[in-house]
C-alpha cells in the first residue's frame, strides 16, 4: 500500500505557503467535519455588498493555524518554553475553534438552532474527534476550555488580540477590498512575549496594537455591520424563523433532510447527542440557499417574499439612527403594510422591525491587552498609549435601526 504524504502545503493568498506540520493535523483537516467548512462562508451574506467576500471558514481556520505556528516560533525565540505537545495542542485548538459554525451562523443561532451557540457545538465536535483519534486531542480541548495551567495559551486562541481576530481582519479586508481592515499580523506576533504566564506586547509594538484596534472598529462599521449585510442577515433570520413556524404547524416545506430535522425539532445543548451532531455536520450554506430558492414559490406570502428578497437581492430598506426609533413609527408602517397585503399586523412584523447594533473595538471589562514597558512594568494598552483615540475605541457605540419595505417610503 502506498504511503500518503501527509505533510502537505496550501497556497494561501494572504500568507503564501501554509504547511501542515504533522500527520494528526493532516487527518483532522481531511475529516468530513472539517471539510464541511469549505461550504460555509466566513462572512455570511456580505457578498451581497462586497462581491469578493466568498471566502470560507476553511480558509480562515488554516490562516489561524499558520499564525499560531508563527506565534509559537516567535515566543520560543524569546525563550518561552513550549513543548512539542503544547505546540500541537495550540495548533489543533485554533484550527478547530470555528468547527461548530453552522451555515450563516448568526442567523441560524437566532432562528433554527436557537438555544445552542457555535462555541458549544465546536466543543462537541472536538470531543467527538477526540474519541475518534484515541484521546490525542485531550490537551487541545483543555487549552480551548481554559483549563490548562499555562493561561497565555488560551489568550493566543481567545482574547482581544488572538490569532482568530488577526486572521479574520486581514482576510476579510483582503476579500472585501476594505483596505482599512488590513492589520500587520506579522509585526504584532513578533512583538509578543510572555511574562508571569501572561501574554504581553512589547512597548515598541504599541502602534501596531493601536492600528489593530482601529482596523477592527472600521471593519465592523464598513463590513460586519454594513447596513446592507445587516438587513440581509435579518431577512434570512426572519425567513428561517417563518419556515420553522410553518413546519411546526404541519406544513411540508421542500428542503434537505438535515435542515428539515432542525426545523421540526427544538434542540437544546443537552439533546445534542452523536446522531444530532452528525445531522448538524451535514448542514452547510448550500442547504439554506437551495431551500430559499424553493421557498420563493411557496404559497405562504411571508416565506416566499422573504426568500425572494435574498435570492434576488431586493432587500428591505434599513434606516440607521443615533437615537432610539419610536415604536409608533414602526407601528404605523406595520398597519399600512398589513392593510395593503391583507395580512395581520403581527405578520407584518416580519417585514417591519426595529433593533440596535453595538460596536466596541476594545473592551475594558474583558481581559486587557497588556503592554510590557521598557522598565518591565505592565500596563493596559489604553493607559500606555499616548493616543486619545484608544479611549474612544473602548467606548461602546450603539446605533438603532428600523427595517421596512421600499414601497412604504
Amino acid at each position: 500500500m502506498t504511503q500518503i504524504n501527509k505533510l502537505k502545503i496550501f497556497n494561501d493568498p494572504i500568507y503564501g505557503f501554509i504547511t501542515i506540520p504533522n500527520e494528526l493535523i493532516y487527518d483532522l483537516i481531511q475529516h468530513p467535519y472539517f471539510q464541511r467548512l469549505r461550504r460555509i462562508s466566513q462572512m455570511g451574506l456580505s457578498y451581497l455588498v462586497y462581491p469578493g467576500a466568498n471566502h470560507t471558514r476553511f480558509h480562515h481556520a488554516l490562516g489561524c493555524m499558520h499564525l499560531m505556528q508563527k506565534a509559537v516560533e516567535g515566543l520560543r525565540f524569546k525563550g518561552v518554553a513550549i513543548s512539542n505537545e503544547e505546540e500541537c495542542a495550540l495548533l489543533i485548538a485554533i484550527l478547530l475553534h470555528d468547527i461548530g459554525h453552522g451555515p450563516f451562523s448568526h442567523a441560524m443561532e437566532k432562528s433554527i438552532v436557537e438555544d445552542v451557540n457555535h462555541e458549544a457545538i465546536s466543543l462537541l465536535f472536538m470531543n467527538r474527534l477526540n474519541d475518534e483519534f484515541d484521546g490525542r486531542l485531550s490537551l487541545a480541548i483543555q487549552v480551548f476550555k481554559g483549563e490548562y495551567h499555562r493561561k497565555f495559551m488560551l489568550q493566543l486562541i481567545s482574547s482581544q488580540l488572538d490569532m482568530d481576530r488577526m486572521d479574520y481582519l486581514k482576510r476579510d479586508s483582503f476579500y472585501t477590498g476594505v483596505a482599512e481592515g488590513n492589520v500587520n499580523s506579522e509585526r504584532l506576533i513578533q512583538m509578543m512575549n510572555v511574562v508571569d504566564d501572561v501574554l504581553v506586547i512589547e512597548e515598541k509594538g504599541i502602534y501596531s496594537v493601536e492600528k489593530f484596534l482601529l482596523s477592527r472598529r472600521l471593519m465592523y462599521w464598513q463590513a460586519y455591520l454594513h447596513k446592507t449585510s445587516l438587513v440581509a442577515e435579518l431577512i434570512l433570520m426572519k425567513a428561517l424563523k417563518r419556515a420553522k413556524e410553518l413546519t411546526l404547524k404541519g406544513a411540508k416545506l421542500p428542503c434537505s433532510e438535515p435542515l428539515l430535522y432542525f426545523m421540526q425539532n427544538k434542540i437544546n445543548l443537552e439533546d445534542f447527542d452523536a446522531e444530532k451532531l452528525d445531522l448538524f455536520s451535514q448542514l452547510d450554506d448550500f442547504d439554506i440557499i437551495s431551500a430559499l430558492k424553493a421557498w420563493q414559490r411557496h404559497n405562504d406570502f411571508i416565506l416566499s417574499t422573504l426568500s425572494k428578497m435574498i435570492i434576488n437581492r431586493d432587500l428591505l430598506k434599513i434606516k440607521l439612527s443615533a437615537d432610539k426609533i419610536p415604536m409608533e413609527e414602526s407601528q404605523s408602517l406595520k398597519e399600512e403594510f398589513a392593510e395593503t397585503h391583507n395580512i395581520s399586523a403581527l405578520d407584518a412584523g416580519y417585514f417591519i422591525f426595529r433593533g440596535k447594533i453595538k460596536n466596541q473595538a476594545y473592551s475594558k471589562a474583558a481581559e486587557p491587552i497588556r503592554i510590557l514597558k521598557k522598565d518591565k512594568t505592565i500596563e493596559d494598552v489604553v493607559e500606555a498609549s499616548d493616543q486619545l483615540n484608544l479611549k474612544s475605541l473602548s467606548k461602546l457605540v450603539t446605533k438603532y435601526y428600523i427595517c421596512f419595505p421600499k414601497q412604504l417610503i
